[in-house]
């Protein structure tokens, strides 16, 4: 690790990624015949953990696998791909996966089974206290048992180091966790979820007002992303701001979200400041769906600042 750099810690899931590319996702009961068939390392965690590290700046990951052959693979890649997994514990049992199905436009309809992510436990956490110590920001997710998130939660109120959430797959929350939130990052229908639109659809209000709504959990900062359609920033001291898309062709939207948390993570730890840090975040998006998969798409530094030249700078 650099000297004077305090990592990005990841919190969460590691998957492995059984990827079908089909023309388009199949409804209730149909059988599609599918182009082909990849697998990719995958997870919100680990690809958060790749984001940072392919960005440059250090990383550490806390989370757990399997001891399947998948295991052993992810293990393998996460540390060619240059992250500190002294806090990942391997055990007995399958790793996690996510089966994957991506359609000619980029659209995607995945399923997780969790395997190990569904064993890391709070005692994880204070095994790996020392590696929470040293954060200067903390990702997680939820592909992890919530009884874990929030002792997380505490630990990272209790050392006084910043809890960057993304809030998905959406489930209920308990109201305290929300005030240990330092920013909570949903995607629109992520938003509608925890604003009370139970159909999965995304929220009828303007971004300005679900920011506000979310605000009023108790988080001290949103990041609202919409895709195609950019982002949102808000925050408890009056910041509000929209965050203009950076316009490609995308191929396959996996893990886009990811790419912007590990993105922002990093901007945040680079000094670059909220709204500048939310926008480097959208060009790692952006650049994230022109690829397929979900850690090989994760662009490098260089990449995310030529796409900001191109587009003006950050400013």
């Amino acid at each position: 690790m650099p000297s004077g750099k305090r990592p990005v810690v990841v919190v969460g899931s590691i998957n492995i990624d059984l990827v079908a590319n089909t023309e388009r996702i199949p409804v209730e009961g149909e059988t599609v015949l599918g182009r082909n068939f990849q697998i990719h390392p995958g997870g919100k965690g680990a690809n958060q953990a790749v984001a940072v590290a392919r960005l440059g700046y250090p990383v550490r990951m806390i989370g757990r696998l399997g001891n399947d052959i998948f295991g052993t693979q992810l293990r393998t890649y996460l540390e060619e791909s240059g992250i500190d997994i002294s806090g990942v514990i391997t055990g007995e049992g399958a790793s996690g996966a996510a089966i994957i199905v991506v359609a000619q436009k980029g659209e995607n309809s995945i399923v997780i089974t969790p395997g190990a992510n569904a064993l890391l436990t709070p005692r994880d956490l204070e095994t790996n206290l020392g590696i929470l110590r040293s954060a200067g920001v903390v990702l997680t997710q939820l592909e992890i048992p919530l009884e874990t998130v929030e002792a997380l939660a505490q630990i990272c109120t209790r050392e006084k180091v910043p809890l960057v959430f993304d809030p998905a797959p959406a489930r209920e929350l308990p109201a305290s966790l929300f005030q240990q939130i330092a920013w909570f990052t949903p995607n629109e229908t992520e938003a509608a979820f925890f604003l009370g639109t139970s159909n999965g659809s995304k929220p009828r209000a303007g971004p300005d007002r679900v920011a506000q709504m979310l605000l009023q959990k108790g988080v001290r900062g949103v990041v609202l992303k919409m895709g195609s359609h950019g982002a949102y920033l808000a925050s408890a001291n009056g910041l509000r701001d929209s965050i203009p898309p950076f316009p490609v062709e995308a191929i396959d939207t996996t893990a886009a979200g990811d790419a912007f948390n590990g993105a922002f993570a990093t901007g945040l730890m680079l000094q670059m400041g909220a709204l500048e840090g939310a926008r480097f975040a959208a060009a790692a998006a952006a650049i994230s769906v022109t690829r397929a998969g979900a850690q090989p798409s994760m662009p490098r530094m260089e990449e995310v600042e030529q796409l900001i030249e191109r587009s003006g700078g950050l400013s």
